[in-house]
């Protein structure tokens, strides 16, 4: 996700949209072997106490807030009809109300939007729907970008969760407090700047909540599961045949959880670490991914070095620099060192696909003083468009993730990162304390249960060994971890297999269409 907001699942789509560039990122700061200069500070930072500063909940009512359908309890909304309307391009599109808080289904509803590329095979399977990560990611613009070669039976269908995108938004800063947000160091070298950076996120916090008021606290992916089961009633199907990627990994295998017996097909892609027993961080996805660019760069008419640690030393001085040196841009922007950490996190999400732009960007602002290519991969990152404005997922992305996470240390977040710093020798300093949710203004919900899944059918769970966002290992980890799991792994590099592999692809549409399942432990 952006910058100071942090990277945790990125979007499915990540890959695919690298070409024309929209994005998903992280927090950062300097290299422990080579620290920016300090300077002193007036006072030590006010670092508050364990347990996040919550605010009262405004009464504010967000866009999509509405009356429920008539009725009384869930009945009310499992009696609902999909309007489908053509939106373009032979897709179809509607809406559905789900109940703002599941325990007071007689009370505020939300609007979440739904959009569906009908099946074109006489022999229909149903509906597969997909969800493309984030969290806050489109699934009604995911239906646009979903590769369904080969899966011509099934109506495609996609919906914007709570809070995100179409349905019922959350909403936070505006366009010039985010680009204050995203240029800002969000890796403290000095009391001065961990202050500013409390201070900032605190404010980030409390714009969210000013302008989404309730919506804030009922935007879990446990409820957001709750709808999803909605929604497979709404489409006619007694099962579900459902695609995750990234992030949407979760919420497929918390449904498989809840809902087991409602299980039909399940996909899930790039997996995340859902029941966090895996010893590796997202962090050190990222660093084994730079290495493979680094590695692959001094044999690929790299100017910063012939070798990989002389590339990586030659990429870590350049960002330590900006910390103090920003780099001027065309426009009258500069380049701050967060944007170029940024541009470097977006750019390991395309794999090999993404190096060259990156090597040849990168080339430009050390040798050439150009910083118009990282600040692009930068842009991307923050889903910053030519005008200037933002996408809607720099807001839903820390408002869920935040929901969903028990974080409310400072002081921890400080210490897991000199941890990362161990394990991540580049880019670990540079990702920055985790301090959104420890000051997050709303208190978290309640803790997930452990995932097992018991009594899902297989599930097809995928990961890529070179996976920066979501390590390899996370898919391990919850292939053994629901009791149906089946693991196809990926040897390649990005984020997310479907997409880029054909041997996946083929899997995983045999599995969804004939119900032919890989053998566990399948390589492609």
């Amino acid at each position: 996700m952006p910058g100071p907001i942090r990277r945790v699942c990125a979007l499915g789509v990540l890959a695919a949209l690298l070409a024309v560039l929209p994005g998903c990122s992280s927090d950062r700061q300097a290299s422990p072997d080579q620290p920016s200069p300090v300077t002193s500070s007036s006072a030590p930072p006010q670092i508050p106490k364990d347990g996040r500063p919550l605010q009262p909940i405004p009464d504010v009512k967000p866009e999509g807030f509405a009356k429920p359908p008539p009725g009384t309890g869930l009945a009310r909304y499992e009696r609902q009809r999909l309007d489908w309307k053509e939106c373009g391009h032979g897709f179809l599109c509607s809406t559905m109300l789900a109940p703002l808080d599941y325990a007071d289904p007689d009370g505020t509803a939300i609007t979440l939007a739904v959009a569906k590329r009908p099946a074109t095979s006489s022999k229909r399977l149903g509906s597969l729907i997909i969800n493309p990560g984030g969290p806050g990611g489109s699934g009604v613009g995911y239906v646009g970008y979903f590769n369904a070669t080969g899966l011509d039976g099934f109506d495609i269908v996609g919906w914007d969760p709570r809070g995100v995108g179409r349905s019922t938004p959350v909403e936070c800063f505006g366009t010039d407090e985010l680009d204050q947000y995203f240029s800002m160091d969000s890796s403290p070298d000095n009391d001065e700047e961990l202050q500013a950076r409390i201070d900032e996120q605190i404010e980030f916090g409390k714009s969210c909540l000013e302008r989404s008021g309730a919506l804030l606290e009922h935007i879990s992916t446990a409820e957001t599961v709750r709808d999803l089961d909605l929604l497979r009633g709404l489409v006619g199907d007694s099962k579900i045949n459902y695609f995750g990627s990234s992030y949407g990994t979760r919420i497929g295998a918390l449904y498989a959880e809840l809902f087991p017996q409602r299980v039909g097909r399940m996909v899930l892609d790039g997996a995340v670490n859902i029941n966090s027993k895996s010893k590796i961080d997202q962090i050190d996805g990222f660093e084994r991914a730079l290495r493979h660019f680094a590695t692959w760069c001094a044999r690929n008419e790299c100017q910063l070095g012939d070798r990989r640690d002389d590339v990586l030393s030659k990429i870590k001085e350049f960002l330590d620099r900006l910390d103090q040196q920003p780099l001027d841009s065309s426009g009258g922007r500069t380049l701050s060192q967060q944007q170029g950490v940024e541009a470097v996190f977006y750019a390991m999400y395309g794999g090999t696909s993404s190096w060259p732009r990156l090597r040849d960007a990168l080339n430009a602002a050390i040798f050439d003083g150009d910083a118009a290519g990282l600040l692009e991969l930068a842009d991307a990152s923050a889903r910053r468009d030519r005008d200037g404005s933002y996408g809607q997922l720099n807001y839903a992305f820390p408002a869920i993730r935040c929901l969903d996470s028990q974080d409310d240390s400072v002081r921890a977040a400080e210490k897991r990162l000199a941890e990362e710093s161990k394990s991540a020798p580049t880019l670990g300093r540079l990702n920055g304390p985790d301090l959104v949710c420890p000051l997050w203004p709303v208190k978290p919900a309640p803790k997930q249960p452990a995932v097992d899944a018991a009594g899902a059918p297989p599930i097809l769970i995928i990961g890529t060994t070179g996976d920066p966002a979501t390590p390899y290992e996370y898919a391990k980890s919850m292939a053994d971890e629901l009791s149906s799991g089946v693991l196809v792994t990926y040897d390649g590099e990005g984020h997310l297999a479907y997409g880029q592999s054909g041997c996946v692809k083929t899997l995983v549409n045999a599995y969804l269409v004939r119900n032919q399942v890989p053998r566990d432990g399948t390589r492609c």
